[in-house]
C-alpha cells in the first residue's frame, strides 16, 4: 500500500521512513494506519480515511471529511482527552478525498508491568466519559467571526452517516432545529422518494407547534434560553470506546466519528437514548455535572423530540 505524495507533504513526512497499511474498517471509506520514524528514532502513528471521488459517495466524500475534521477539532479543543485531533483533510493526487487524524489505539492493551501501570495512572485524565461529555456540554461554544456572541450552527456542513446536515448560523435554537434539522431532512426525503402528504403534514405540525412549545427561549431555563455548546452529533455506543490517543498516555474513554454542531446539550441525548448503550449510572453522573434544563418536567419530551 502506497501513501500518496500529497499526504506525505501535508504531514511533512519522510517517505523513506514512512509506511502505510490497512487498518480497521468503515462503512463508507478505506481506513489505514500511517507509521513514520522520527529523527529521534521513535515511531509516530496516524489514522487515515480515504474515499474515491466517485460512486457511491462522489464529491460528498470531501464534504464528509471536512465536516469530520472540523468536528473532531471542535471537541478536542474543549476536552483534548475525549477524541483525537484531526491533522489534515483534502484531495490527494490520485483523486481520493482523505482525512488524517492522531492515531487512536483501541486495542486497550493492559499494562505489562507495575512501572507501566503507574505511568498510565499518572497520564490518565482522571475523567470518565460522563464527566468528559458533561464538560463538553457546559463549555460555551466560541463566537464565530463576524458575530458578537455564540451562535447555533457550525462553520461547515457535517454528515450524519452519509446525510449532509446544513449548519448555517442562527441565534435561535428552536428555529435552527426546525429548519436545519427537521425541515432539512424532510426536503432530503422528498427529493429522494417523492412527496408523501401525510408525512409532510406530520413534520409541519411538529415544526409549527411542538418545537416552539418545547424549545422556545421563553420556555427554557427560566426564560434565559440556551447557551450553544459543542455537540458530538452522532453519539451512540458504536461511536464511543476506550483507547489511547496519539500513542501516548493511558487508556481513556473516547469518542469518534462526530457530526458536530453548536447546539443544545440535550440534543446529544436524543441519539444516545434512541440507540442505547449508556446506562443509568452514566446519566446519573452526567446530570450531576450537567443538570437537566428547566422545566425538568418536560425533559423527557425534549429528548423524545431530539430523537426525530
Amino acid at each position: 500500500m502506497k501513501l500518496d505524495p500529497s499526504i506525505v507533504r501535508t504531514l511533512s513526512l519522510d517517505p523513506a521512513t514512512t509506511t502505510v497499511s490497512t487498518h480497521g474498517s468503515s462503512c463508507f471509506n478505506s481506513t489505514a494506519k500511517i507509521t513514520t520514524t522520527l529523527p529521534n528514532k521513535t515511531k509516530k502513528h496516524f489514522f487515515m480515511k480515504s474515499a474515491p471521488r466517485k460512486a457511491p459517495l462522489g464529491k460528498a466524500a470531501e464534504e464528509m471529511f471536512r465536516g469530520e475534521h472540523a468536528s473532531l477539532n471542535a471537541i478536542h479543543a474543549v476536552v483534548p482527552s475525549l477524541c483525537p485531533a484531526s491533522l489534515a483533510t483534502g484531495v490527494s493526487e490520485d483523486g481520493n478525498a482523505f482525512l488524517v487524524t492522531d492515531f487512536l489505539d483501541m486495542s486497550s492493551r493492559s499494562p505489562s508491568s507495575t512501572t507501566e501501570t503507574q505511568k498510565q495512572q499518572q497520564q490518565h485524565s482522571g475523567m470518565s466519559l460522563a464527566t468528559k461529555l458533561a464538560n463538553l456540554h457546559t463549555t460555551p461554544a466560541p463566537t464565530p467571526p463576524g458575530y458578537t456572541k455564540p451562535q447555533f450552527g457550525f462553520p461547515v456542513t457535517t454528515c450524519c452517516g452519509s446525510t449532509p446536515q446544513p449548519n448555517s448560523y442562527n441565534s435561535n435554537w428552536a428555529d435552527f432545529y426546525a429548519q436545519n434539522r427537521l425541515q432539512a431532512i424532510l426536503t432530503k426525503c422528498e427529493h429522494n422518494n417523492g412527496v408523501d402528504s401525510d408525512f409532510r403534514s406530520l413534520v409541519t405540525q411538529i415544526v409549527e407547534k411542538v418545537v416552539p412549545r418545547l424549545l422556545d427561549d421563553a420556555n427554557l431555563n427560566h426564560g434565559q434560553g440556551i447557551t450553544p455548546v459543542v455537540i458530538h452529533g452522532d453519539l451512540w455506543s458504536g461511536n464511543a470506546g476506550r483507547g489511547i490517543i496519539g500513542g501516548e498516555g493511558a487508556v481513556e474513554d473516547v469518542v469518534f466519528d462526530p457530526s458536530a454542531v453548536y447546539g443544545h446539550s440535550e440534543y446529544e441525548l436524543g441519539i444516545m437514548n434512541m440507540f442505547g448503550g449508556f446506562g443509568r449510572g452514566f446519566f446519573e453522573e452526567y446530570h450531576r455535572l450537567c443538570p437537566k434544563m428547566e422545566p425538568v418536567g418536560e425533559y423527557a419530551d425534549r429528548v423524545a423530540l431530539y430523537e426525530l
